[in-house]
């Protein structure tokens, strides 16, 4: 598997790690020696424990009893030996907790890897929506 490869799997592992929102899969995709920033919509989370507390749990978890995180159109450009940015389209469909009805956005997002200790880490996502 080349390194184009490695990124796109992390990609669609991070996909998973939402949906199925498990903490530990989630966690084990971010870096540790950087400092970690994932921008959704209308909130910039700024540290692992934030993006896990506040971001998968307290808005992912609490917002909808399940989602669904596509990822269309990857497009990854290595910069350098160790980071890479990757920007595709995104669409979720999802169904919301408090009322049980489907929901969904669309839009671009753009992931920053490093490579930490040989693997590939994200650094940073943003999350742009459309329409």
């Amino acid at each position: 598997m080349n390194e184009i490869q490695k990124i796109e799997e992390m990609v669609l592992a991070y996909c998973e790690a939402v949906q199925t929102q498990d903490e530990t899969a989630f966690r084990s995709l971010w870096a540790r020696e950087s400092e970690a920033t994932l921008t959704s919509i209308a909130t910039v989370f700024r540290g692992i424990e934030s993006i896990v507390r506040d971001f998968l749990l307290g808005v992912i978890q609490a917002k909808y009893a399940s989602i669904h995180l596509i990822a269309e159109e990857l497009q990854v450009s290595l910069r350098g030996a160790d980071t890479a940015v990757v920007l595709f389209r995104y669409h979720t469909k999802c169904i919301r907790r408090d009322d049980g009805e489907p929901y969904g956005i669309a839009g671009v997002e753009t992931q920053l890897f490093v490579r930490e200790a040989g693997e590939w880490k994200l650094s940073h996502v943003h999350y742009s929506k459309m329409g």
